[in-house]
C-alpha cells in the first residue's frame, strides 16, 4: 500500500472515504474546494433513510451497511450519532419503502399518534447526525490514520496527481461536474433553519404532497433543524427569508412548540444528484487510476459508509 492516495472534497463522502482507506493503511491526502464545515453535508438534516437514489440493489446494499456503521457510532458521544424514534406521515396511503425492513422497530403508526389531518405515517428509529459534530469527528479519525487535508480548488482532477503512481478518489459533489466533467450532474438546492429547542426528542417528517416544499423537524439536544426544501438546478447558496419563514410556518403547524423557537442559522446546500449514484474505476489519459465515488444527492449520510467500503474493494481487490 505504497501508493499515495487523493481524496478530492471534504465532505461526509470525502471523509469517509479518506478515513476508511487511511485506517486501512493507505497514504490518504483530502485535497477539497472548502473546508468540511463550509460543505453541504454540513448543512443536511442527516437522518438515516436513502430516498430517491438509483441504482436501487446497490443503494440498498451500501444503506444497510451504512445503517450498521451508524448505530455503532451511535454510542460514542463524540461522533454526533445518535439513535431518534420519530414518525413520518401522510394525508394519502403509501407503500413502505424498499428499505422499510432495514429498520427493526418499523410500524404503522396508531391513530393517536398521527398530526390532525394526518391519516396514514409510520414510526421508526434511526440514525440522526449532528453533521459539523460529526464531520469534526472524521477529521480527528483521519489525522490518527496519518491522512491530511488541503484546502485548494481544482479545475480538473488532474491536478490532484501529486507523483506518478497517484491514485485519485473522486468525491467531489456537486464539483463533479466541472471536474469530470459530468454534465448529468444536478443540484438540488436544500434549505434548513437551525433553530433553538423547545423540548423536541422525536423527530417528523411529513408529505406536504409538493415536490419542492419539505416539512422535517429534526431535534438534536440544544437545537433543531427544520426543513426544508428540495429545488432543483437552484445554485444559489444566500440567504432567503422568505423561503425561512415558511418553513418554520410549516413545521410550527405540526408542532405549536415551534412557533417561538429562535432561529440561529440559515443553512444551505446543493445536493448533487444524477440519475444513479457513480461508484467505478476508470483510467484517466495519464494512466493514474481514478476512482469516482459521487452524485448521492439527499442520501450521502446514508451511504458514505457502504460506497467508502465499496472504494476500498476498488483500490485494493
Amino acid at each position: 500500500m505504497n501508493d499515495r492516495v487523493v481524496v478530492v472534497g471534504a465532505g461526509v463522502i470525502g471523509l469517509t472515504t479518506a478515513v476508511q482507506l487511511a485506517e486501512a493503511g493507505h497514504r490518504v491526502d483530502v485535497v477539497a474546494a472548502e473546508a468540511p464545515e463550509a460543505t453541504t453535508s454540513a448543512v443536511a438534516g442527516a437522518l438515516w433513510g436513502p430516498w430517491l437514489v438509483e441504482p436501487r440493489g446497490r443503494v440498498l446494499a451500501w444503506a444497510a451497511y451504512g445503517l450498521k456503521v451508524l448505530d455503532a457510532l451511535a454510542g460514542d458521544p463524540s461522533s454526533g450519532v445518535r439513535v431518534v424514534s420519530g414518525i413520518e406521515v401522510s394525508r394519502r396511503g403509501y407503500g413502505p419503502p424498499d428499505w422499510a425492513d432495514l429498520l427493526a422497530d418499523r410500524r404503522p403508526c396508531t391513530p393517536h399518534e398521527l398530526p390532525t389531518g394526518y391519516s396514514h405515517g409510520s414510526r421508526y428509529s434511526a440514525p440522526l447526525v449532528d453533521m459539523p459534530v460529526h464531520l469534526s469527528y472524521l477529521m480527528v479519525r483521519l489525522r490518527a490514520a496519518g491522512g491530511t487535508l488541503t484546502i485548494r480548488r481544482l479545475a480538473s482532477l488532474g491536478q490532484a496527481v501529486v507523483e506518478p503512481r497517484t491514485v485519485i478518489v473522486n468525491c467531489s459533489g456537486i464539483g463533479a461536474r466541472q471536474l469530470v466533467p459530468d454534465a448529468d450532474l444536478f443540484p438540488i438546492r436544500g434549505y434548513h433553519v437551525l433553530a433553538s429547542n423547545p423540548g423536541l426528542t422525536e423527530f417528523l417528517e411529513a408529505d406536504t404532497e409538493h415536490p419542492t416544499d419539505l416539512l422535517a423537524i429534526y431535534p438534536h439536544r440544544d437545537h433543531v433543524i427544520l426543513g426544508g426544501t428540495a429545488e432543483p438546478e437552484v445554485w444559489s447558496r444566500e440567504p432567503d427569508h422568505a423561503i425561512a419563514a415558511a418553513i418554520v410556518d410549516r413545521c410550527a403547524a405540526l408542532e405549536p412548540r415551534l412557533a417561538n423557537a429562535t432561529i440561529i442559522e440559515h443553512r444551505i446546500g446543493l445536493r448533487p444528484t444524477r440519475p444513479t449514484v457513480r461508484v467505478e474505476a476508470e483510467r484517466s489519459p495519464t494512466g493514474n487510476l481514478v476512482i469516482h465515488n459521487y452524485g448521492h444527492g439527499g442520501a450521502g449520510v446514508s451511504l458514505a459508509w457502504g460506497c467508502a467500503r465499496e472504494v476500498a474493494s476498488l483500490l485494493s481487490p
